[in-house]
């Protein structure tokens, strides 16, 4: 009979990294023992880790990444704990530290604005490198905040002598008509977390500063008709809320000096159900152009609370499930159809 070799070793963690590092009471350590089924004991600045020798060693070397993430000042939060661990499974744990180092800018709080995921990273990377980038995904995976942070940034350096931020004002189920107030507070809320975004890393007073200087302008995407953009860094929001000749319209206006971010979330269309997404439309048009880049971030880049990653998951499962008896019936029915036409 084979019995599987129990390892033990012991790492130490300085008292003042332990409780980010373990977490509210021991969160952290309970699931990286629950995963990697391994046990994990604190004592005086040391934790002893027992277990299985491959546990072990991928315990020791996860607890070692998260403490050089605590040195770096980071507050260590459970969904770095889960993406450590799925990268783990793959032995690639040691990819997060690689992607911490990786500063954007700095909210005006001086805190800095970072990618937390490899597929934020490869986003963060795509836009430095080209033109056109479209970053597509599911809620809560950083498209726009860091699109926002890199266009702050490219601002501050003056690579661009201009933000700007628009969206569809699509009505999701309710009519702008009714809504109380004049065209520019009726519009405000579908571009509040553009503000949010801008306040937060730029600061109020910096924000209006500029947007009285006319260097930041937040505008709903009709705005843009007629008009050529140079020098600027213009980010499209909620592009899945766009018509293909809107999204055609708004990719034409782009001029020199100009780079380009277009973000969505092909599953949250607002559009009438028979509607094509100009944003579906412009990837299938542009996928091959040379100077464009397309980031497809998942489920895996959620960087809200874990409870947002679970529901994006359940709902793309429920979605394939929806997809697969809807093809299964297409197929009986087809089937029946020619039975029919062979019985006649």
């Amino acid at each position: 009979m084979n019995y599987m070799a129990i390892m033990e070793t012991v790492i130490e963690i300085p008292v003042e990294h332990e409780r980010n590092i373990f977490g509210s009471f021991d969160i952290n350590i309970k699931k990286i023992e629950k995963s990697l089924n391994v046990t994990m004991v604190a004592r005086n600045g040391a934790v002893k880790l027992v277990g299985g020798e491959a546990g072990v060693k991928q315990a020791e070397s996860i607890l070692m990444q998260l403490m050089e993430l605590s040195k770096r000042g980071n507050v260590i939060t459970e969904q770095n704990v889960n993406y450590i661990l799925s990268l783990a499974v793959e032995n690639r744990e040691g990819e997060l530290v690689e992607i911490d180092s990786d500063i954007v800018c700095r909210t005006v709080q001086g805190k800095p604005v970072k990618p937390k995921t490899t597929g934020q990273k490869e986003y963060i990377d795509l836009i430095r490198k080209k033109m056109i980038v479209f970053g597509v995904g599911p809620a809560g995976t950083g498209k726009t905040y860091l699109a926002m942070a890199m266009a702050i940034e490219a601002f501050r350096r003056d690579d661009v002598g201009r933000i700007i931020l628009t969206r569809p004002a699509i009505e999701a189920g309710e009519k702008l008509g009714f809504l109380p107030g004049d065209l520019q507070s009726k519009v405000d809320p579908y571009l509040r977390p553009l503000y949010d975004a801008l306040y937060q890393i730029m600061g109020a007073d910096s924000y209006l500063r500029n947007v009285e200087k006319g260097l930041i302008e937040v505008a709903p995407l009709a705005y843009m008709r007629g008009r050529t953009l140079d020098n600027s860094f213009i980010i499209l929001d909620e592009a899945q809320n766009t018509t293909p000749a809107q999204m055609k319209m708004f990719l034409t206006r782009i001029g020199f000096g100009s780079k380009v971010i277009v973000t969505g979330d092909l599953t949250q269309k607002d559009l009438p159900s028979d509607a094509t997404s100009g944003l579906e439309h412009a990837l299938a048009v542009l996928g091959k152009v040379e100077d464009i880049g397309v980031s497809r971030l998942t489920n895996k880049d959620v960087v809200r609370h874990p409870l947002v990653q679970q529901i994006v998951t359940a709902y793309d499962d429920y979605e394939k499930r929806q997809q697969r008896r809807k093809e299964a019936k297409d197929a009986r029915e087809k089937e029946n159809r020619q039975r029919k036409r062979r019985n006649k």
